[in-house]
Parts: C-alpha cells; structure tokens; sequence
C-alpha cells in the first residue's frame, strides 16, 4: 500500500500520514485531529515506532483509547 501524501516506498496506516525520519526511525500523523475529549483522555495525534509494526501498534493504541472516550 501507499499513499500519495507519504514518502514512496513506505506502508500507510488508513486515516495517518506515515514519514521516516533522518534518522530512520518511523512517525505516524493523523489526519484529523480526535476529538477534545479523546486528547484530554491521552490520544496522541502523532506518534512514532522503530519499525512499522511498533509504529501500527503504537497507532491502533490511540485508536483504541479515543474510541473508548464517550463523545
């Protein structure tokens, strides 16, 4: 998979825009901010991983904590 909006070559995640780092090491951005009460509650916008399973780990966790937040 790719996305036109992320470096070529590397996987996206649905809904966050994925980068590599000078470093190497992998960020993910969400597209879309989550809601007030989901960022109060924790859920990063932007987080990052050594690899792209830590970073999609690392995603889904805030995925999962800003479901949890009642709107």
């Amino acid at each position: 998979m790719t996305d036109a909006r992320s470096p070529r070559g590397l996987p996206t995640l649905p809904g966050w825009r994925v980068i590599r780092s000078d470093t190497g090491r992998l960020w993910a951005s969400r597209n879309t901010p989550f809601s007030t009460a989901a960022e109060k509650a924790g859920a990063f916008r932007t987080v990052d991983g050594d690899d792209m399973a830590e970073l999609a780990a690392s995603v889904a966790a805030q995925e999962d904590l800003a479901d949890e937040v009642p709107q």
